[in-house]
């Protein structure tokens, strides 16, 4: 009788466990996402995301949240108490770049470090914003020509439109404030800027994905384009990406933009480009990366339809970049299951410099 009532514990037990377990498995949760400014077109997507997971009982509750931008991501992710919790949105160079803050080529942007090597659940897109130039001059047809010129960049804390323009300028070209008339200012003004003719060059954006296949033509090239006025690219150089990479332990990228690509755009261009990627800290859930990124890829196919960013969010596009060093292990085990985590291999990995 003893022996019995042992067994019927034990199975008791064993039911107790098993139905606890489907419990915590189907327990929502609810994840932060820290991302950009209203009209940056991330927030509303992860927000179109995370309706789309509710909608079809997702047991992931995606919290989007208004920030004002990469580079103030960054920097709130130093902060332990969301490194449990939250993904946030950012871009290989600004990890690497974060590592260094407060070193002289970086403390006016990035004052202090952050000295965290995050680990990456997917990447994005490819942004070009801040490393092509446009102008309405036709003499200015290399980047060494605007040296000593009027250049319309983005803000300090804008990472695409202004950290990354300035360091490439300066440690790619050696242009600087103190050689050349340097302003940084909103997109839109800058924008102006060119049409008004109070500047001789602007920079302006386009995103696309790893096989170059989707072009997103953001709405101030769209403007620019409008305006009837002649626009001329200024491309970047290999050599100069190159050196940058060198120095600040990035991994820019320059690829060539087929002529037609761009408006106006009647020869190749090469620009340069960073990826994007939705990052946690080492210490964020696997099952909650596991289930994030699984959730990615099964609903992008939906999600291009109901926002345009979602467009070069292609399966090789999620692995470009990532490595076994930089990845989640939750983000590792997703990918592997759905069969691209050896696409990786295609692209050059996101490497962090020494801390």
């Amino acid at each position: 009788m003893i022996e019995t009532k042992n067994l019927l514990r034990a199975a008791a037990a064993a039911c107790l466990l098993s139905v606890s377990a489907f419990a915590t498995a189907q327990t929502p949760v609810i994840v932060p996402i820290l991302t950009c400014p209203f009209g940056c077109g991330v927030i509303e997507g992860n927000t179109i995301f995370g309706n789309l997971m509710a909608k079809e009982g997702e047991s992931l509750i995606l919290a989007p949240q208004e920030t004002p931008g990469y580079m103030y991501n960054i920097q709130e992710m130093k902060k332990e108490k969301y490194w449990e919790t939250t993904i946030f949105g950012t871009e290989d160079a600004i990890v690497q770049l974060a590592i260094q803050g407060g070193s002289p080529e970086l403390e006016e942007f990035l004052p202090e470090p952050v000295p965290i090597k995050f680990k990456l659940l997917h990447g994005e897109a490819l942004w070009a914003q801040g490393k092509f130039f446009i102008t309405n001059d036709p003499d200015i047809k290399t980047v060494a020509d605007m040296k000593g010129k009027r250049i319309s960049l983005g803000l300090r804390g804008q990472s695409d439109w202004g950290v990354f323009s300035r360091l490439i300028l300066e440690h790619g070209y050696g242009i600087t404030p103190e050689n050349s008339d340097i302003r940084h200012l909103s997109p839109p003004v800058l924008t102006q800027q060119l049409l008004d003719g109070t500047t001789d060059v602007a920079v302006s954006g386009y995103g696309t994905d790893s096989n170059q296949d989707y072009h997103l033509i953001t709405g101030f090239l769209r403007k620019l384009e409008a305006s009837g006025k002649d626009l001329y690219y200024i491309p970047i150089d290999q050599e100069a990406i190159d050196r940058v990479n060198e120095k600040l332990g990035t991994t820019f990228l320059a690829k060539t933009v087929k002529a037609g690509t761009l408006p106006f755009q009647e020869e190749d261009l090469l620009i340069g480009f960073v990826r994007s990627y939705k990052v946690v800290h080492p210490n964020f859930p696997e099952d909650v990366a596991y289930r994030f990124v699984m959730a990615a890829h099964k609903y992008a196919p939906k999600m291009k339809d109901l926002n345009a960013l979602w467009g070069m969010l292609t399966p090789e596009m999620m692995v470009d970049g990532l490595s076994e060093e930089n990845t989640h292990p939750g983000a590792i085990r997703a990918l592997k299951e759905l069969g691209i985590w050896e696409r990786r291999k295609e692209f050059v990995p996101v490497t962090y410099p020494a801390s």
